[in-house]
């Protein structure tokens, strides 16, 4: 687990800007009728225009075939990992938009899920606890020593609102590639050696990323390899940013020019009182 210095960390808060402004791209796009195909050729664009590379496309994560999108947008029961395709959104869903870029040889990674229209109750209690738990992650960072300690008291916010955590997939250090060590849980476990829980100390830089569903947390693995869905077809969602530990605290390196973006105020928040 390599520290990142001072300035290493403002090149990522680069990478980071410019993330976030794609994903105002993409946003402006949400809504019925567009396919998932449109928002992520537009996302590719921008960021090829801005001279920054798509970090997901071509991923490999095993004997899967290289993931073949720039995005990783995941409708309705689809948690993470969804292939962008001629899948057309309408009124009521919620999609959840995941990119990644490097930018000058440093990445960044974040994820959002928004609503397309209007959308149930219990939908919107499940997008603004999953924000509301990224929040908490942000804060807690500051607060605590180890990651097991922010887990726990993650998962207990999560399960205590009447979700379920995602186990099995975990966010992850970040710098110059996307999947560095460590593992960064969503949950906590008493065999949490496994994960190699690690100190909150200055120049760790970590892709935290609460995974949330409606129902049970079990999943399953569709047959194109990557698309995980909840095994009992309900809705999840999955927000995430690229936080640095600096000596002032906890910094968004994928937060707007102002240090605004969904779980750093209260713009998001706002669109779903249930939370």
């Amino acid at each position: 687990m390599a520290l990142k210095s001072d300035k290493e960390i403002a090149l990522m808060r680069r990478a980071g800007l410019l993330l976030w402004e794609a994903h105002q791209v993409a946003a402006d796009l949400v809504r019925s009728g567009i396919t998932t195909a449109e928002i992520d050729a537009a996302v590719e664009g921008y960021l090829l225009a801005h001279h920054a590379v798509p970090l997901f496309k071509g991923q490999r994560i095993g004997d899967n075939m290289p993931f073949p999108a720039t995005t990783c947008i995941s409708v309705n029961e689809e948690v993470v990992h969804g292939i962008p395709g001629l899948r057309v959104l309408k009124e009521g869903d919620v999609v959840s938009v995941d990119l990644g870029c490097r930018l000058n040889g440093w990445c960044a990674d974040a994820a959002v899920t928004h609503a397309v229209g209007v959308i149930g109750p219990q939908q919107q209690r499940l997008l603004g606890v999953t924000e509301e738990a990224l929040r908490l992650a942000i804060t807690l960072m500051g607060q605590r020593s180890r990651w097991s300690e922010v887990a726990r008291e993650l998962e207990q916010f999560i399960t205590g609102a009447g979700f379920g955590v995602v186990k099995g997939l975990a966010g992850h250090g970040i710098g110059r590639e996307l999947w560095e060590p460590p593992q960064a849980p969503n949950f906590y476990s008493r065999d949490y050696e496994r994960y190699g829980d690690f100190r909150l100390e200055p120049g760790i830089v970590v892709a935290v990323e609460p995974m949330v569903t409606q129902g049970r947390d079990r999943v399953r693995v569709l047959p194109d390899g990557w698309t995980i869905v909840t095994q009992d077809g309900l809705p999840a969602a999955h927000f995430e940013h690229t936080i640095a530990i600096t000596r002032g605290g906890p910094q968004v390196l994928t937060a707007g020019p102002d240090g605004v973006a969904w779980a750093t105020g209260s713009a998001h928040l706002a669109r779903y009182p249930g939370a």
